[in-house]
């Protein structure tokens, strides 16, 4: 049972879950701090000092907290953009690789194909070809 346990934690789909759960929130804390550090003093910036974790509605005794779900929706879109370009450079450099290992047609290899087409077209025409009568 230690043996099968062991060949479950080792394979490769567990370790690449695991490595993208702590990259995952590794760069949760860089996006958070992006966006409470920089993008939403920006933001609050345009809208005249506006801070959006303060901004609350108030109906009778019930305080909807509108400002920290603002601020949760921009710094998911920032998330979003953040591995989209991260996916983005990976996917640009996995195909230049790709069309680096492309295999480059070799000239004799073409050209025994050739031969190979024009000999089977020529036995198929010997053999289709009626008997000339003398």
């Amino acid at each position: 049972m230690l043996e099968e346990f062991k060949k479950f934690l080792l394979r490769g789909n567990v370790l690449d879950l695991a490595i993208g759960v702590i990259i995952g929130t590794a760069l949760t804390g860089v996006v958070k701090s992006l966006s409470s550090g920089i993008i939403m003093p920006l933001v609050n910036l345009f809208m005249f000092k506006i801070n959006l974790s303060k901004l609350i509605f108030t109906i009778g005794a019930v305080e909807f907290h509108v400002g920290t779900v603002l601020q949760a929706i921009i710094s998911f879109v920032i998330t979003g953009f953040v591995l989209f370009m991260i996916v983005k450079a990976v996917n640009t450099f996995m195909k230049k690789n790709d069309e680096e290992d492309a295999i480059v047609p070799n000239e004799e290899l073409e050209t025994l194909k050739d031969i190979r087409e024009l000999l089977q077209n020529q036995s198929a025409n010997v053999t289709t070809e009626e008997p000339v009568d003398k």
